[in-house]
């Protein structure tokens, strides 16, 4: 049976056995094998599923929380960042790309932190924001939440996403307002051309719909 470790473009902890590419996690969210919190800290990261032979067993009391995301997209929408240790890199181009796309100094760890933190969630709630742009703004990589459920963006077409995976693309809408999950921030460093991990059911979709 899936632990409910899994996290959802809208930053849901779910139990799916839809299998991750990356973890992460938001801090200490577990007592026993359940989770009791949404979140710890504004410290949101998306990590390596190996790093110099680290292995810790999960649910361990007092170590934080293993979460698991489908791809990055996913968890670029839910409101994580690459983490600085084991994705060094990656995190090192996310920076770069949020410069870029802000048009402001290089930011600290902290201060990427506040900034998405204030982005994915309503002040003092669990609620999720969202964030009204044009659909014609809108860059490969982000994530919209639709009236099914939250769609990748994907060229000229989006891709629904469920706790089974990607399903069939259909024509991305050229007019009007998209109500957006990913984070601002993290959509101008798409913008700028952080090269964002989506999984191949969705580019395959995407290119072989209409």
């Amino acid at each position: 049976m899936a632990e409910r470790n899994r996290v959802t473009p809208t930053g849901e902890i779910v139990a799916t056995p839809l299998r991750g590419a990356w973890t992460g996690n938001r801090g200490i969210l577990h007592r026993g094998r359940e989770i009791v919190r949404f979140h710890a800290s504004d410290l949101w990261i998306t990590c390596a599923l190996e790093f110099r032979g680290r292995w810790r067993e999960q649910w361990q009391p007092g170590r934080y929380t293993y979460l698991f995301f489908h791809d990055e997209a996913v968890s670029f929408a839910a409101g994580h960042r690459p983490c600085a240790e084991c994705r060094r890199a990656a995190y090192d181009a996310y920076r770069d790309a949020w410069v870029a796309g802000l048009a402001g100094p290089m930011p600290s760890a902290k201060e990427i932190n506040r900034r998405l933190h204030a982005e994915r969630l309503v002040r003092g709630t669990h609620r999720r924001r969202l964030h009204p742009t044009p659909w014609d703004e809108l860059t490969d990589g982000v994530f919209v939440q639709a009236a099914d459920g939250p769609v990748l963006v994907l060229g000229r077409s989006v891709v629904p996403w469920s706790g089974t995976g990607y399903g069939a693309a259909r024509p991305r809408p050229s007019q009007g307002l998209a109500a957006v999950l990913t984070p601002p921030s993290t959509v101008a460093t798409l913008r700028a051309g952080y090269p964002v991990q989506i999984d191949d059911t969705a580019v395959n979709a995407a290119a072989t719909s209409g």
